[in-house]
């Protein structure tokens, strides 16, 4: 039963040297193959007629269709550009509720009406597809035998050549809809917030600059992840169909040295990291930073800020990426948000902000007293939106995976609060208390220019804020390692578009009476301020302090995927979805409904992959190691030892006997709640069993499964260890 172990552990031991070297780097600099596989606007320009290269540019700023005859040109180009790189096909690439991509492949090959072999791409091709829709989770927007659903091109995010060994194939971002059109995605939803957030920025950020016409949502992802020898992978069923470890003592040293923290990069993950790094940036994925994490066998990736559309769309080809390229240097990738228990956890920080044509960032102080009214009006609202619709936020980021990571080590909590740093919060305070008048904000706005550097580090770092202002941006530190930034974006962008029109009415009404536009700016800023101020909190997130002192300010505390997503069907948020056409009622329903089927789901796979464990791995080994000593005990009996002698072979046998008993009864009890669970036609109730009493069965099998871990002889224990999954390289 342990042999599988321990012939992962030679593998590993004897794998060749050649195994630790980068295979597929250029010898070019980056800047002279960055971005070869992307249709880009340089690729766009050399394979198009200028008319339809601008008639795509246009578009694609201004948001609107392009008419089928300039699709037909652009489909033209894109056949030629990929088949001279080598593409034999295409895909409408997408990002269905699932979580992953996905895609369907069609060859250019087909035959014309005389028989004769072709290659063929046309607008129609492009702008849409029809793919079987029907195992597309979609929460009742459409009935399972209803198959029919639709692919649409998205010009704003460019078609990219995608290599799988030999093969090529044009991929082309788009979005899915049902047949009557509704949203089955994540990127719908995104562009609509995007959309939504322009329309609601453009006539504020226009009191302070007439000339800007386009305000555009960034975003920086700093992706976490962990990496394992497959040979040892593959010797954990549960690693292989769960992602995570469902039982596993701790090694005797893990993160508490923090040494692994930034530390020496070793040589096979360090040659795993150049070839990811080269594919990204041949795909124009432009990541920069690459680091040891904390926990050990635990790394981090991050690009430069990007349009959030694109910016979405590249992690969830990084994450496809890094799979394919660990496999190819025998590792394998984890992205579950929680991979070790006590170990620390993998998350996703998405960094936000928000930057105008003109090349202004919006919640950038700036260095001229006259361009800081700007600044305060964008960050106080952003916290007003915030503080506002805290509880959506922290839905979208509820994940089965991420509720064992959110609150745990260098992990914020699940309690939404905002960290602005000292410097910031001494000028709201002042805003707070200062009289509304022009005189005053320009008092105001002269403190804010004698801050030195305040554009670089006007903050210090809080590691354990969910939701933190880092110089010029907002980071939202609460995604998951494995979550598509899609969903926290589309809320952050609508809840921001939402707080804008309140902000520009209220504004509006200030002015009326009589107040000139910067007065009537302080005075609203002052009363969100003074509205908003619970939710600030410079202090330690993870203190028991902090979560009675939170309860005490009304702030939620959702430490669960099921009470979480019951935000996204309020009153309140569907309110928020229907204004801004993020989401239809129906289309929120069927998003709430699909996150708590798949959570079920979820906890389901892992209680009985659980259990499986448990008896084809755990009990075995432990009655094996029990016999032994059974035997030893009755062989120092014949030898004349008396019971003294036997008290630790006795204890040990009664310990491995309770154990075994005690998983015994909570297997059967576990299988009864996934019983009960599965009959209950409510999704929610379902979720809340799952939730509730099988996640509380399977710690409880974990902690003796974990003590038989502990006491059982090595030789007999059939399961890798953390010691090695984390430290064998």
């Amino acid at each position: 039963m342990s042999q599988s172990r321990f012939n992962a552990i030679d593998t590993i031991l004897n794998r060749p040297v050649d195994e630790f070297t980068a295979y597929g780097m250029p010898s070019e600099k980056i800047s002279e193959f960055y971005g070869v596989n992307v249709f880009n606007d340089e690729a766009m320009q050399q394979y198009m007629p200028e008319e339809a290269y601008l008639s795509v540019k246009a578009a694609i700023q201004a948001g609107a269709n392009l008419s089928r005859e300039v699709a037909d040109v652009v489909a033209g180009a894109m056949k030629q550009w990929a088949m001279e790189r080598g593409a034999t096909h295409y895909a409408h690439w997408f990002q269905p509720w699932t979580g992953k991509t996905a895609e369907k492949h069609d060859s250019f090959f087909t035959l014309s009406s005389n028989g004769k072999a072709i290659e063929e791409f046309g607008g129609n091709e492009l702008a849409q597809q029809e793919p079987d829709g029907s195992s597309f989770p979609g929460g009742g927007l459409r009935s399972t035998f209803e198959a029919r659903g639709y692919t649409a091109w998205d010009p704003s995010s460019p078609a990219f050549l995608f290599e799988v060994g030999e093969g090529k194939t044009l991929c082309i971002p788009t979005i899915l809809v049902t047949y009557s059109g509704q949203a089955m995605d994540f990127k719908l939803p995104l562009l609509k917030s995007i959309s939504a957030l322009e329309v609601a920025a453009l006539p504020v950020v226009r009191w302070f600059d007439p000339q800007v016409s386009r305000v555009t949502v960034t975003l920086g992802w700093e992706q976490e992840y962990f990496l394992v020898d497959e040979a040892l992978f593959n010797a954990r069923p549960d690693l292989m169909i769960t992602g995570r470890t469902l039982i596993g003592k701790l090694a005797t040293k893990g993160q508490e040295l923090e040494d692994h923290y930034f530390g020496s990069i070793p040589e096979r993950v360090f040659a795993f990291m150049r070839d990811l790094e080269t594919e990204c940036h041949r795909l124009g994925i432009p990541v920069r930073t690459r680091h040891n994490e904390v926990g050990p066998g635990q790394y981090e990736l991050a690009p430069m800020f990007e349009e959030v559309n694109v910016a979405v769309d590249h992690n969830q080809l990084l994450m496809d990426l890094m799979d394919r390229m660990a496999r190819r240097h025998h590792l394998r990738v984890l992205l579950h948000e929680k991979p070790f228990a006590g170990v620390n956890g993998s998350g996703k920080h998405n960094n936000w902000s928000m930057g105008t044509n003109t090349g202004k960032n919006l919640l950038s102080p700036g260095a001229q007293p006259g361009k800081n009214l700007r600044f305060l009006t964008f960050f106080v609202n952003t916290i007003m939106a915030v503080y506002d619709h805290a509880d959506l936020l922290r839905a979208s980021v509820a994940s089965a995976s991420n509720d064992h990571r959110l609150g745990a080590n260098e992990a914020p909590p699940a309690i939404v609060s905002i960290f602005i740093g000292t410097v910031m919060y001494n000028i709201l305070r002042q805003i707070e208390k200062g009289e509304t008048t022009k005189e005053d904000v320009k008092v105001v706005l002269n403190l804010l220019s004698k801050i030195p550097d305040l554009e670089k580090d006007n903050t210090d770092r809080n590691r354990t804020s969910p939701f933190a202002f880092t110089g010029n941006k907002f980071e939202v530190r609460m995604v998951g390692s494995h979550q598509n930034c899609a969903a926290p974006m589309t809320v952050l962008n609508a809840i921001m578009a939402d707080q804008l029109q309140r902000f520009h009415k209220d504004v509006t009404r200030q002015q009326e009476t009589g107040k000139d536009r910067d007065a009537a700016i302080l005075t609203v800023l002052k009363g969100y301020i003074r509205k908003s101020r619970h939710i600030l909190f410079e202090g330690d997130n993870y203190s028991q302090a902090w979560e009675e002192e939170a309860a005490r300010r009304g702030l939620g505390n959702y430490k669960t995927t099921p009470e979480a997503l019951e935000a996204y069907v309020t009153r309140k948020s569907i309110r928020l979805f229907k204004d801004t056409k993020v989401f239809t009622d129906r289309e929120a329903h069927a998003f709430h409904e699909v996150q708590l089927h798949k959570y079920s789901t979820t906890i389901e796979i892992e209680s009985n992959t659980l259990e499986e464990l448990c008896l084809n791995y755990v009990i075995p080994g432990a009655l094996d190691y029990q016999t032994r000593l059974a035997q030893n005990i009755v062989q120092m009996k014949e030898a004349g030892f008396d019971k003294h002698d036997l008290t630790f072979s006795r204890d040990m046998v009664k310990r491995i006997a309770k154990n075994i008993n005690a998983m015994h009864d909570l297997i059967g009890q576990m299988h009864e709640a996934r019983t009960r669970a599965r009959a209950l036609e409510e999704s929610k109730e379902m979720a809340l069993v799952y939730c509730h009493e099988v996640k509380v069965l399977m710690s409880r099998l974990r902690q003796h499964a974990d003590d038989l871990e502990l006491i059982v002889d090595d030789r007999e224990w059939g399961l890798v260890k953390y010691r090695e999954l984390m430290y064998l390289r």
